[in-house]
């Protein structure tokens, strides 16, 4: 395919085909998107159909996609082809533009020199500009008008009225002075120097578009090529290919980890800041699951592999990123819709320019009118018209995926752009989801220290999340905690109101004031205190020594370091912002005020938050929703555009039109404002598509442009669309 128009008929026959339901054709990566019922088509039809239309399709198995995702042996394949046709027909058209440009050696001294040019040419069109005709002769086979028909009447119509001016001189007179002589002018030029620019570019278009792909490409650069495996006690070095599920594999310091699994041996630190963003290596153990791509920085450990191939973690994202790439916003519809007419309309300006220039033209009339006609046909080329869009959208996808931002579709990435209200939930969200130590606050005459070591290793043994905190909290401590080692002689869980525990010789009350008053403690100014923590969103956890209060632990769910500057940046674009929560009113205002948020919907259950969006939405609000638990799913999927936090595995992701890998709220302002950009760069490059047409069809028309300069012209247009989309790789995230 070479330009709008050829998307346009393939996307037309694939529609037309019984059973397809949907059918999306991107230009810069030369594939179809189909959704079809199996019950009426196959790939089988879908390809008869495509080679019914004049065009030929290679189904994208998972054996292809996964060896070259990202097309660049074939693209690499076609631009040394371009090359080698571009630097052939540089050689041969140089002296025949230089030798008539500049009118070296007139023809009517130097019999020869129309014969010498024509010889130069035939090169050209032969060799280097086969793919423009042979292009033409199968549309004219299937009965349509695409790029390649202009250039073809184009330049074939220079070349025969050159070569009867010099193989029959004598049908053709020109003025000479005050005399007509035999043999007009040749434009041996015009049609290799126009061959030569449009092959100049489609070569740096091929070239960019290979840019676009750079975000997959990086992304496969993190998979390692081989791995080590241990089969029947001993360890091979096997491609990355051969790795099976269940496979034990082994990986020693500074190596990737090839495969998704769990360790089963050995300790180290990784680096997983390519999926989480995280800076700091994070402990891994055997239990804990390690990510495939991620890095190794510790010690040699063993893992289980349990997803490897297409079904790891990367190779998702890969997938994920390939098909946002691949699908289209709904402003490319105006692109499909223009292009649909373009190139009859233009044929039909060339003929009538033609005609004009026949009619009213001077002397040679057939020389001038096939110059100006031969001029409009080749401006109007719409290459550039095909790949405004998807080439914004191909660098947009991609630029955030390697930011930790995958949107979904061409569709997601355009409604963004129009959010009014961003709907933010709560817990794990704003905050971090899971309750940490804040404050330790001891009663007179007890030790902070040997409080916190009680606490912790009475709570040692608890699956509670507020009793795993203060556990959490000693171990930064470095304070022992180890259940093995804790001389618990008895222990009790209080249901929904903390625990009791003997140990060292000491009884330890941990809970709610509720239980302090059960037991009859005396909390006295602890009572104070623990009502200001939690007016705060913080929860007081009283713990008690030897029938008496000892002190408070006061555990919170904190917001994140990242929330406050979030909100603030999406009110500075002039977005309103909302929290919705579960938590009762007083907590979630109180969480409100430390994010900056004005608006609160509090005590709103998992079903209810759906029904929130539908009122926002039934006010005219275009809304976003930011989640990251399956409570969330709902409310995600019935908002305009839905982004999920967390790591590609849970069910919100599915529901969600963007994944926020990294599980920052900074990413829904990143994956707004590039929605914005990328949609700003969009409109830019149909102006850039448009705007050459609109100025130099009619000046092509008045015959005021040569058609080398005409070749030139839209060559230079489709270059300024894909490096005008390339600029959205330098956008700013942060």
């Amino acid at each position: 395919m070479h330009c709008a128009s050829c998307v346009g008929r393939v996307e037309a026959a694939l529609r037309e085909l019984p059973g397809v339901q949907i059918a999306s054709v991107n230009l810069a990566l030369e594939e179809a998107f189909v959704e079809f019922d199996p019950g009426r088509a196959n790939q089988e039809k879908i390809k008869a159909a495509i080679t019914h239309s004049g065009y030929e399709a290679t189904e994208i198995t998972a054996a292809n996609a996964e060896t070259d995702p990202s097309g660049d042996t074939e693209r690499d394949s076609r631009l040394h082809t371009l090359r080698n046709k571009f630097i052939l027909a540089a050689i041969f058209a140089a002296p025949v533009a230089v030798v008539s440009m500049f009118d070296l050696f007139p023809a009517h001294e130097y019999p020869l020199r129309n014969w010498i040019l024509l010889s130069l040419t035939l090169p050209v069109l032969f060799y280097s500009g086969t793919d423009f005709y042979s292009g033409a002769w199968k549309a004219l086979k299937h009965g349509y008008a695409d790029m390649n028909t202009l250039v073809a009447i184009g330049t074939s119509a220079a070349v025969v009225y050159s070569v009867v001016a010099t193989v029959w001189p004598g049908l053709l007179t020109v003025p000479d002075g005050g005399t007509m002589r035999h043999g007009g002018a040749v434009y041996y030029e015009a049609a290799s120097v126009i061959i030569t620019l449009l092959l100049l570019g489609r070569m740096l278009e091929e070239r960019a578009k290979g840019k676009t792909s750079e975000a997959i490409k990086k992304l496969l650069n993190l998979q390692p090529r081989t791995a080590r495996v241990l089969r029947e006690g001993h360890e091979y070095e096997i491609p990355i290919e051969q790795v099976r599920a269940g496979d034990i594999l082994i990986v020693r310091p500074g190596e990737r980890i090839p495969a998704d699994g769990a360790i089963v041996e050995g300790h180290s630190t990784v680096d997983q800041s390519m999926l989480t963003g995280e800076p700091m290596p994070v402990e891994k153990a055997p239990g804990d699951e390690v990510i495939g791509a991620t890095m190794n920085k510790g010690g040699s450990f063993k893992f289980k592999a349990t997803k490897v191939g297409e079904n790891s973690v990367l190779q998702q994202i890969i997938k994920l990123v390939h098909q946002a790439q691949s699908s289209k916003a709904p402003v490319a519809r105006l692109a499909d819709t223009i292009s649909r007419y373009f190139v009859p309309t233009v044929i039909f300006l060339g003929l009538l320019t033609f005609m004009l220039w026949l009619h009213f033209g001077p002397e040679p009339k057939w020389m001038y009118a096939g110059l100006a006609a031969v001029s409009v046909l080749i401006i109007a080329c719409p290459c550039a018209l095909g790949l405004a869009t998807p080439t914004a959208i191909m660098v947009a996808t991609g630029t955030g995926a390697e930011h930790g931002i995958l949107i979904k579709s061409g569709e997601a990435l355009e409604k963004a752009r129009k959010v009014t209200t961003v709907v933010l939930d709560k817990t794990g969200t704003i905050t971090k989801g899971a309750p940490e130590v804040v404050e330790l606050v001891t009663a007179e005459g007890f030790d902070a220290d040997e409080l916190l070591r009680l606490a912790a290793r009475a709570e040692s043994g608890s699956e509670h999340p507020v009793g795993e905190s203060i556990v959490r909290y000693a171990a930064a401590k470095q304070m022992n905690a180890d259940p093995e080692k804790r001389n618990v002689e008895s222990f009790n869980a209080i249901s929904g109101h903390g625990i009791e525990a003997r140990l060292d010789g000491h009884d330890v009350l941990i809970g709610t004031a509720k239980l302090m008053n059960d037991r009859h403690i005396q909390t006295g100014a602890l009572a104070a205190k623990a009502e200001a923590f939690a007016a705060n969103a913080q929860t007081p956890v009283f713990v008690a020594i030897d029938g008496k209060a000892a002190g408070l632990i006061v555990v919170a769910d904190t917001i994140k370091e990242s929330s406050a500057r979030a909100v603030q940046r999406l009110k500075s674009a002039g977005l309103n912002v909302i929290m919705i929560t579960g938590d009762n009113m007083h907590t979630a205002h109180a969480v409100a005020r430390q994010a900056g948020i004005d608006t609160v919907l509090a005590e709103i259950l998992p079903q209810g938050k759906a029904e929130q969006i539908k009122l926002l939405q039934a006010a005219g609000k275009i809304v976003a929703m930011v989640g990251d638990g399956i409570n969330d799913a709902p409310a995600l999927a019935q908002a305009d555009v839905g982004l999920a936090l967390g790591s590609g595995t849970d069910i919100a992701i599915e529901a969600s039109d963007i994944t926020l890998i990294r599980g920052d709220l900074n990413g829904a302002v990143a994956a707004i404002l590039l929605s914005r950009q990328t949609m700003k760069t969009i409109w830019q490059n149909l102006f850039f598509a448009f705007i050459y047409n609109l100025i130099l069809i009619p000046v092509a028309a008045a015959g005021l442009l040569n058609p080398m300069l005409s070749s030139a012209a839209m060559a230079l247009s489709s270059v300024s669309v894909v490096t005008n989309s390339l600029r959205l790789k330098k956008f700013k995230f942060d």
